[in-house]
């Protein structure tokens, strides 16, 4: 039986994971990968660490599943960065990461110049450092990298596709494009004024192709065996939207992660900027019926900067548990906060506040609270957050949320799953596979090559791990929320 393997560049790792047509996981590799901070507030990454790695993992998959592969997929940690030389393909520089803020001032420098509402209209997204575009004019300004004929940029999937093909194709498609600011999700092409603003030579950047398309194949220079497609390729939250099948507008997922990614399938219309919240391609799919045989699905996303990262917190800045397990079955050892309230604002909130300045903040505390207490606070943070999130979402899109689908490492968790549904007041749905980023780049590259037939199929596969349905009386969950909401004004408040 053929399988689809899926390519996932994480922050920390890279994973190999084949698929079979039912969307089951068959067997997978992961490889960790070396983290660099050269200065505080500056990360990257060895572009070539990355592909050794995913290229071992990948061998060693292959060798061990002995079954044909019909397809590769690739997903990605989005926005990081990578320039190399076309004739060498050694890298030029190391990989920007995502995570990187060392353009923090030239972001805040073009927002006081009035560059903002270009940004938003022509790109869906803010002036951030988060996104590549800082990031690039960083490394052919300071970075040392020369632009010329023989200069390639990307994102890492591109990279990844640039080795696998050995050199033949320089790529990428609308949902990473979308988040370099440097894409105008409208228009459908590298932007000339946001190019122009950043200083970004055109030349150098990916073709843009559609998520769900034949790119190319491996070449024999790339150590894995010749002649295997490579037909889809997204941004892992994006990925992970297709994985869960949110295929109709008003479809949302979050990813309980790290952070949290927070996502809703707007439909093929895009929509206008909203305050808060970023607008970004989900992908685009051979469509018959669609202009130019192609159909782009845009997503608002709310990125929550602290989720995930708060139980780490608990367990390496204060002591109060040994393992993110833990975290659980304590907070659920109390009935109650005791009106005990956390704002998880470690490095400012993301959506929909946008506010870098905010802190952390824990208000409500007396001689009772216990480490059980302190702990349901974070767990219960998260759900509010989501729920700030979704709310924009539901404000602003026309499409009122009827069901949350949730995948990431703390949707384990069942009391935060029932916390979400009584602040959301509409049912969480989690999935037997969790490994919904992958799937969703094997679904895209398995939909080019007919292992999957339509998105019907796809949505078929989609199998209920737990569902957890809301307590229809909102008196609790809305009062808690309003005092939530008087947390986060007064993290908002700590700076002035």
């Amino acid at each position: 039986m053929a399988v689809v393997i899926a390519l996932d560049a994480g922050t920390t790792g890279v994973r190999a994971i084949a698929f079979d047509p039912t969307g089951r996981v068959v067997d997978f590799r992961y490889r960790e990968f070396t983290q660099h901070f050269p200065r505080p507030g500056w990360v990257e990454h060895d572009a070539d660490e990355i592909w050794t790695a995913m290229v071992g993992v990948t061998a060693e998959l292959m060798a061990a599943i002995a079954s044909p592969v019909a397809a590769i997929g690739i997903t990605d940690q989005r926005e990081t960065v990578v320039a190399w030389d076309r004739r060498s393909g050694r890298p030029l520089h190391r990989a920007i990461v995502w995570q990187d803020r060392r353009g923090a001032a030239r972001c805040d420098q073009l927002t006081a110049d009035g560059h903002l509402p270009l940004v938003r209209r022509q790109s869906g997204l803010v002036l951030d450092p988060y996104f590549s575009a800082s990031k690039i004019e960083w490394l052919l300004t300071e970075g040392g990298v020369a632009a010329g004929p023989n200069l390639a940029l990307g994102t890492v999937d591109s990279w990844l596709l640039w080795k696998l093909t050995g050199g033949e194709v320089h790529a990428t498609e609308p949902s990473n494009a979308s988040r370099t600011m440097l894409y105008d999700i409208t228009a459908h092409r590298w932007s000339p004024e946001l190019c122009d603003l950043f200083g970004v030579p055109t030349e150098a950047l990916p073709t843009v192709m559609a998520s769900s398309g034949r790119f190319g194949v491996t070449s024999e220079r790339s150590g894995l065996p010749p002649g295997i497609p490579i037909s889809g390729i997204a941004g892992d939250q994006q990925a992970a939207l297709f994985g869960q099948a949110c295929f109709s507008p008003g479809a949302t997922k979050n990813t309980y992660g790290t952070g949290s990614f927070v996502l809703m399938n707007v439909g093929s219309d895009c929509p206008e900027p909203v305050d808060g919240l970023l607008t970004t391609v989900a992908w685009s799919v051979p469509d018959p019926s669609a202009p130019g045989g192609v159909r782009t699905d845009y997503a608002f996303e709310g990125a929550i900067f602290s989720t995930g990262s708060a139980i780490q917190w608990l367990r390496d800045g204060l002591g109060i548990i040994s393992s993110a397990s833990e975290a659980g079955p304590l907070a659920a050892s109390v009935p109650s906060t005791d009106d005990v309230y956390f704002v998880p604002a470690f490095t400012g909130l993301g959506s929909p506040w946008w506010d870098p300045y905010a802190r952390g903040t824990l208000v409500g505390v007396t001689r009772g609270t216990t480490r059980a207490h302190l702990t349901r606070a974070v767990v219960e943070a998260m759900a509010f957050q989501t729920r700030d999130v979704v709310d924009a979402m539901s404000a602003h899109s026309g499409h009122p949320v009827t069901g949350l689908r949730a995948d990431g490492g703390a949707s384990a968790m069942d009391l935060l799953m029932q916390l979400q549904a009584d602040q959301l007041g509409v049912p969480v749905r989690r999935p037997v596979v969790q490994e919904t980023t992958a799937l969703g780049a094997a679904y895209l590259a398995g939909l080019a090559e007919g292992v999957w037939s339509s998105t019907d199929d796809i949505a078929a596969n989609w199998v209920l791990d737990a569902e957890f349905v809301p307590d229809p009386d909102r008196t609790e969950a809305d009062a808690a929320h309003r005092r939530w909401l008087e947390a986060v004004a007064r993290s908002r408040a700590w700076t002035t």
